[in-house]
């Protein structure tokens, strides 16, 4: 048993290392001709991103919402926290948030869909994101 959690730990670590190398922590302003360039490379010309609520910051540039809340988890974010959300660059409006992931399925939060169901919380995501999105 103790082997497999150590062997499970040095995995952890490689998998904590390509990831740094592919996403982006963001907790101070980040440019939307940045995001731009990280939604050419995403289908559907998005880019992906989980929000930290409590810590106010947030993880960009992934292919899987999943794999950027790993990383904020092992970096000491708690789940009921963290939001994935999906940026449209080329969009100036309102559509520029999306707040839909599979991550964001949590009934026992009382979320029941891959939204954001909490118009409180939106308003929270919001506010991180303007914070944090120099437009």
């Amino acid at each position: 048993m103790l082997l497999l959690k150590t062997n499970y730990t040095e995995v952890i670590g490689i998998i904590s290392f390509i990831f740094e190398d592919i996403m982006q922590l963001v907790n101070e302003k980040i440019s939307l001709e940045i995001l731009e360039d990280m939604s050419k490379k995403m289908f559907g010309g998005i880019v992906k991103a989980v929000v930290d609520i409590e810590k106010k910051i947030m993880v960009v540039d992934a292919d899987m919402h999943v794999d950027q809340e790993f990383f904020l988890l092992e970096n000491g974010s708690l789940q009921k926290n963290l939001w994935g959300i999906n940026f449209h660059p080329a969009e100036k409006n309102k559509s520029f948030v999306e707040f839909d992931s599979m991550i964001n399925l949590r009934p026992s939060q009382d979320n029941c869909s891959r939204g954001v169901d909490s118009p409180e919380i939106q308003k929270v995501i919001l506010s991180i994101v303007n914070g944090l999105v120099k437009k």
